[in-house]
């Protein structure tokens, strides 16, 4: 009776967790299998390490789980972005494990063509704020480049229009590096191209080039959508080597042109911004040489006829020389005349002087006085510098005596005895403090010694390798022992591992000492 009581009353069919989970996960997806679901993207971070991406669609009321397998992920048009409002296609299922339902997306779009411009508006905002657009980071582009490097689609007819016009006007060296210009990768595709153009070197074997063209015919909004993408603003906002840009037509507009150095309606205008023509060039330079030509002339006619009015302006070489020559005239007339007169007062002068025998004795004597006296100077100056040397040296003589150098040295050997007596106290010391340190530590190791409790009547027993034996388990018959007592070590022979009753014990053979071979029974 009593089981019947506990059993249940109704007749509801019973499930368990994992069986309803897997009812409502087929209902769910047999229900909507498949379903647009538009909404604004919240919690996006990027895909997974996986490859997956996991976010949310929400609107005003509601919320939804989403999730991008990785294969669908590479073959988006549009990858999500956070607040971008889109309409998902997919289906909707339910993950058991958490008891959630969610959409699988198998494509992904813009909420039309508003929800894209609106992300454009703010894109452009966000970027104009680092400022990528800034006029000033802006380069000139070179007048007459010698390589150009082209960045779009081999096939299409931008390409042809570029090189026939780049050949009419002025025929050099282009380079194209080949990309997709739409698509969900053709952004990435372009920002790989002008990085790689960027890293070619100046001196390598493919020359650098001085200019780029990144160029696309024209489409809608969302042809052009790839040429908005952020990775390619940076790349060309970053690029060393001016950037032209030529994408779609005159009415359209993306954020590369915004970034670019110089924007072209078209690129056939960007071919005509990228390089003159050479014929007008050749033009203007034949110009410029005949009015080079012609300057020159005339400029050495007018020197020729400067220097022909200077000539004539300039004295004769007779008019020049006349003053200077009646000059010479004149003094040679008068050279004669000083000569002859120079001489009389020279003959006049030395006659007036008489040189006697009595004039030249008196001047030596006077001399002689003059030699005396200073001699006399001489001795008297030696003789004081003399007496000053020996004052001086007297008075050091006095300072130098031998009784400060004793009193030094007994000073010097006392402190050294005073030294010798405290170094031989410390050591002393010291080899006191290490005795007892050492009867200490000697007294601790016989205490905590095994040696100690063998002296107390134990004993420490160890099998045929050395190691000590704690149990009677370790123990088996016929076992080699080693029984080490606080004596010595004996050697013996176990008969059994189990325990023997007391009589049994007693006829037990004595071990003997270490080196001989016992038995115990």
């Amino acid at each position: 009776m009593t089981e019947l009581a506990t059993e249940s009353r109704t007749n509801a069919a019973e499930y368990t967790v994992s069986e309803i989970s897997g009812a409502l996960k087929r209902t769910v997806e047999d229900a909507f299998g498949n379903v647009r679901v538009r909404g604004e993207i919240s919690g996006y971070r990027g895909p997974h390490s996986s490859g997956h991406a996991y976010f949310a669609l929400k609107d005003d009321r509601a919320r939804i789980e989403a999730v991008v397998w990785k294969g669908t992920m590479s073959r988006l048009k549009f990858r999500p972005e956070e607040g971008m409002e889109v309409i998902a296609s997919g289906k909707l299922t339910t993950y058991p494990g958490s008891s959630k339902y969610q959409i699988v997306i198998d494509n992904l779009e813009p909420a039309g063509a508003g929800a894209l411009m609106a992300l454009l508006e703010e894109r452009k905002r966000r970027l104009a704020a680092e400022g990528l657009f800034d006029e000033r980071r802006k380069q000139l582009l070179p007048f007459m480049p010698m390589v150009i490097g082209v960045v779009t689609s081999p096939t299409g007819a931008v390409i042809r229009d570029i090189i026939h016009r780049i050949k009419d006007r002025f025929p050099l060296h282009v380079m194209v590096w080949p990309v997709r210009v739409q698509g969900e990768t053709s952004g990435a595709e372009v920002a790989a191209a002008v990085n790689g153009f960027n890293e070619f070197p100046d001196d390598g074997p493919i020359r650098r080039p001085d200019l780029l063209i990144v160029a696309r015919g024209g489409g809608s909004l969302e042809d052009l959508w790839g040429f908005n993408d952020e990775a390619l603003i940076r790349a060309v906002a970053a690029s060393h080597i001016p950037v032209i840009s030529a994408v779609g037509h005159e009415t359209d507009w993306t954020l590369v042109d915004l970034a670019a150095d110089m924007r072209a309606p078209t690129p056939t205008g960007a071919a005509e911004l990228a390089v003159p023509v050479k014929a007008e060039l050749e033009a203007t330079l034949a110009n410029l040489h005949a009015r080079l030509k012609g300057c020159m002339s005339r400029n050495v006619e007018r020197k020729r006829q400067a220097v022909r009015a200077a000539a004539r302006a300039l004295p004769t070489p007779d008019q020049l020389l006349a003053l200077p020559r009646r000059r010479f005239d004149e003094a040679t007339s008068r050279l004669g005349r000083a000569l002859t007169v120079s001489t009389e007062r020279k003959r006049a002068r030395l006659s007036a002087v008489r040189l006697s025998p009595a004039t030249l004795s008196r001047r030596i004597a006077e001399t002689r006085r003059h030699l005396d006296r200073d001699m006399l100077r001489a001795d008297a100056a030696l003789r004081a510098m003399v007496r000053e040397k020996r004052v001086r040296f007297d008075r050091t003589q006095g300072r130098l005596s031998p009784e400060p150098l004793a009193r030094r040295q007994l000073a010097s050997r006392d402190k050294v005895t005073l030294l010798e007596r405290r170094a031989t106290q410390a050591v002393g010391l010291r080899l006191e403090r290490a005795r007892t340190r050492l009867s200490q530590a000697d007294r601790l190791m016989a205490t905590l010694s095994h040696k100690a409790v063998l002296a107390r009547g134990f004993a420490l027993v160890r099998d045929a390798e050395g190691t000590v034996l704690k149990r009677a388990g370790d123990v088996a018959a016929g076992m080699a022992l080693s029984i080490e007592f606080a004596d010595g070590t004996a050697d013996a022979m176990a008969t059994s591992g189990e325990a023997r009753p007391k009589s049994a014990a007693k006829p037990a053979a004595k071990a003997k000492e270490t080196g001989k071979q016992g038995s115990l029974f």
